[in-house]
């Protein structure tokens, strides 16, 4: 659930949502760039390397939405943007504390820092 504003295609809304999500899922789950502490330098060869997970990895999402118009805002429009990976690492590290006991506090959540 969002309160993202006026919603003017819920179509496009709901798409970015999920989209969002998704991305939220990868980041606490997979996303990782390691990096060289020596000299800053990201020691990934290149993106073919780097996992991202795409709507076919995931479960249906179902996502909704207050459609309460801003009232800061002309028209009561607000930008969805990357709203919608905003609490969703934290959602899942706290389902994993809750199931297994253990806090991990550094993304992504992997299955050595549980052991």
């Amino acid at each position: 659930m969002f309160d993202v504003g006026r919603i003017i295609n819920p179509k496009t809304a709901a798409s970015q949502l999920r989209g969002a999500v998704v991305m939220g899922i990868g980041m606490a789950l997979s996303g990782q760039a390691l990096i060289d502490p020596r000299n800053g330098r990201t020691m990934s060869a290149g993106l073919d390397s780097y996992y991202v997970p795409v709507h076919a990895d995931i479960p249906p999402i179902d996502v909704d939405w207050l459609d309460e118009p801003d009232k800061t805002m002309p028209l009561g429009i607000v930008g969805l943007g990357e709203v919608g990976t905003t609490g969703v690492a934290a959602a899942i590290a706290n389902a994993v504390y809750h199931a297994t006991g253990k806090r991990i506090r550094d993304l992504p959540i992997t299955l050595d820092k549980l052991l």
